[in-house]
């Protein structure tokens, strides 16, 4: 099932859409920005670690062109900004001053900072209201609202995520999204 949660922050809007383990709500329900933002959230969560997962340890070193980033690499990547955005959303200097992706380069390694990254995260999106969405907080040189760090966060993961199944799909493996949709249906 695929939920689409649109809200309004700032000047823009922003859409995410979410095909996340997290069940989908009662019909009726009403679904706050808050908790639009805490499933979608937990929903990348889950396919992000359970794609660091997929991968065997001799394929952290995979790349699928020269061009980009190792799988290992990628992960690192989401890992290093989680801890951008939280930091910034929780109003918290960054505990992280590693370049993760040149330091991070095996299957132990980035499946910890990826799992460490989104520990420090979870506290910013549990705490959060629709009120304290509101409230600026410093990102880079601009205040901005908390809630807009946060969709940020699930948006560069939600598009990570989707880079990081091609490296899944080049080495024939069934990325966590596809894998629990096609249980959900009878499938494998």
């Amino acid at each position: 099932m695929k939920n689409v949660i649109c809200s309004a922050l700032g000047f823009g809007v922003l859409c995410l859409a979410s095909t996340g383990s997290a069940q989908a709500p009662a019909a009726g329900q009403k679904v706050s920005l808050a908790l639009g933002l805490q499933r979608a959230y937990a929903g990348i969560k889950t396919n992000l670690n359970e794609a660091a997962s997929k991968m065997s340890d001799a394929d952290y070193s995979y790349r699928p062109s020269p061009e980009i980033r190792t799988y290992a690499g990628q992960l690192a990547h989401v890992a290093f900004w989680n801890y951008v955005f939280c930091s910034a959303a929780k109003g918290e200097a960054n505990p992280n001053s590693e370049e993760l992706e040149k330091t991070k380069t095996t299957k132990a390694d980035v499946t910890k900072v990826l799992a460490d990254s989104f520990t420090y995260c979870d506290a910013a999106f549990a705490s959060l209201t629709d009120e304290s969405a509101l409230q600026p907080v410093k990102l880079f040189q601009n205040e901005t609202a908390r809630g807009s760090v946060l969709a940020n966060t699930i948006a560069h993961d939600n598009e990570e995520y989707g880079i990081v199944t091609v490296y899944l799909r080049t080495k024939n493996l069934v990325p966590p999204s596809t894998d629990r949709q096609m249980r959900g249906r009878g499938g494998r």
